[in-house]
């Protein structure tokens, strides 16, 4: 039997080298991928093959997905990966910051699913794996432009799903909590290209790292590492029917509680967060 390949976006850090890792140690053939092709020397050194492939550029995704074709002519699953957060109150994101945020989360994961596509028609099977988050079905103070984006890539992955299945192919959205990686370091980074009003003093006490950490990013209650979430992506790769969509770590209570709860109520609870000391 052929070694099965996987394209994994975003390699450099977190859950995208975790799930590099992943797949290499199962036997996989990966092809992992970062727009900076420099921070993947440690996954190349175990034998990974390694792109530049910067989401937000038309021509890197077909590039890379035809070097997969003529060296390995199959690609068994695509894990879109690549992201990253713009806090901010959406009166202060600038909208080049919501359009820069659209670029990466959604619209280079459409790239990425345009080029693979026919190599998966062709092959009469894959597997697209969309990186989503538990923000891509709730929502929290002062992360509008990444939430934005996930329930935008929620939305399209439930309709490529009933619109390829006849292809043999599965769309799964994966859906973690918080993960403690460089997403929150980066976070914080982003959050200085917001233009400030001074209307929203909430958002400068509940993102200030000294006050409460990245305890609003990726270090709530309840976080994981990204090698958990890395070993539950390779477990879902290979599951034979496989779930529209996965909730990974804890926070797949506070999802279900939140149905039960009416808009009203979170609304009133948010209220609360804001006056946080």
């Amino acid at each position: 039997m052929a070694t099965p390949t996987v394209l994994v976006t975003g390699c450099a850090s977190g859950i995208g080298n975790e799930t590099a890792l992943a797949f290499h140690d199962r036997g996989w053939t990966v092809y992992a991928t970062d727009s900076d092709p420099d921070a993947l020397g440690d996954l190349e050194e175990l034998g990974c093959e390694t792109a530049e492939l910067d989401v937000t550029d038309p021509d890197h995704a077909s590039r890379v997905v035809d070097r997969i074709d003529d060296e390995q002519g199959r690609l068994d699953c695509l894990i879109n990966n690549a992201g990253y957060g713009q806090p901010g109150p959406v009166e202060e994101v600038p909208t080049e910051a919501l359009e820069d945020q659209l670029r990466v989360n959604f619209f280079g994961v459409h790239r990425l699913i345009r080029a693979a596509l026919p190599l998966m028609r062709r092959q009469g099977r894959g597997r697209i794996v969309n990186v989503s988050s538990v923000y891509g079905r709730t929502f929290f103070l002062g992360q509008g432009a990444y939430v934005g984006s996930k329930w935008a890539l929620e939305g399209l992955s439930n309709v490529l799903r009933a619109e390829v299945s006849d292809h043999g192919i599965d769309v799964v959205l994966i859906e973690p909590g918080p993960v403690e990686t460089q997403f929150g370091e980066r976070a914080l980074e982003e959050k200085e290209n917001r233009e400030e009003t001074g209307a929203y003093p909430w958002f400068d006490r509940l993102y200030d790292e000294e006050r409460y950490g990245r305890r609003f990013i990726d270090r709530a209650v309840g976080h994981v590492q990204p090698e958990t979430v890395a070993d539950r992506i390779l477990e879902i790769a290979t599951e034979p029917d496989p779930d529209a969509r996965y909730v990974i770590g804890p926070w797949k209570y506070q999802l279900w509680a939140g149905k039960l709860v009416p808009t009203g109520v979170r609304d009133r609870l948010l209220e609360q967060v804001k006056r946080m000391p």
